[in-house]
């Protein structure tokens, strides 16, 4: 099983700036989107003009139009989607489930986009907010020993590989110890597990984000906040993770980069 995680920065921009050829070449099973920007009309256009369009898709819009969203679209039917967090956040665009049966069980697929954050307002607060809610949720699932994979945006580099200049970073959001906390705390004991560090070792990188100003991409200045987080059971199952990092900054569709995971399932 392939999965695909990418912000894609605005699906009718990506579109626009050739994602979806890129995205059709990987052959995968599983895409997660991030910063959809779009309505359910536009998304499902886009994905059936690139061929997904007998696709099972679980999409949330957020409530400020053009703002956020994720999405899930599977090979496979999905047995059942979930938006928002138990009952929470299910109104921002920024957290959708969805369960598939696989030959080991079912398994439940998450994209989500977590708040950028502004260290010391009330921005940041709402991010701690959310990660906390992250935390109950993942918890929960890792203690039921079921298959779960998170992937997304999660606006947080957790190791000073994840970023080129941490030194600078150390009191902004997206590296502030309170955050990086969060992903001490879940990868505590292997309950789950950060599979594309796991495969690509230790770094530094491979970064998934640079900004589109300057020369942040041409010197590959960027972060890694992008995520696929598997429990135990599952992350033993990953056997490769790639970025997908365009060759020059005129072949960018997002400031994002891909990632993707193959799973033996």
């Amino acid at each position: 099983m392939r999965v695909i995680t990418a912000n894609v920065n605005g699906i009718r921009a990506a579109v626009r700036r050739g994602a979806l050829p890129w995205l059709v070449a990987q052959d995968p099973d599983v895409l997660c989107l991030q910063e959809v920007r779009a309505t359910d009309t536009d998304l499902l256009k886009a994905l059936a003009e690139a061929g997904f369009g007998d696709w099972s898709v679980a999409h949330t819009e957020g409530s400020a139009k053009g703002r956020a969203g994720v999405a899930v679209a599977t090979r496979l039917p999905r047995t059942a989607h979930r938006v928002g967090i138990d009952g929470r956040f299910d109104d921002q665009g920024r957290w959708v489930e969805v369960d598939v049966d696989t030959e080991l069980g079912p398994l439940t697929i998450v994209s989500t986009y977590v708040h950028t954050g502004e260290a010391d307002t009330e921005r940041q607060v709402e991010k701690y907010a959310f990660l906390d809610a992250m935390t109950t949720r993942m918890e929960r699932a890792s203690a039921a020993g079921g298959l779960m994979l998170v992937t997304g945006d999660l606006n947080v580099a957790h190791r000073e590989a994840d970023l080129k200049n941490w030194k600078g970073n150390l009191r902004k959001a997206g590296f502030l110890e309170a955050e990086r906390a969060y992903f001490d705390r879940w990868f505590a004991a292997d309950a789950w597990v950060d599979v594309h560090r796991r495969l690509a070792g230790e770094g530094p990188g491979p970064y998934t984000w640079w900004s589109w100003r300057g020369k942040a991409f041409d010197n590959d200045a960027g972060w890694r906040i992008d995520y696929q987080l598997a429990t135990g059971g599952l992350a033993a199952r990953a056997t490769a993770a790639t970025v997908g990092r365009p060759a020059t900054y005129a072949e960018r569709w997002s400031d994002h980069a891909p990632v993707v995971v193959d799973f033996d399932l």
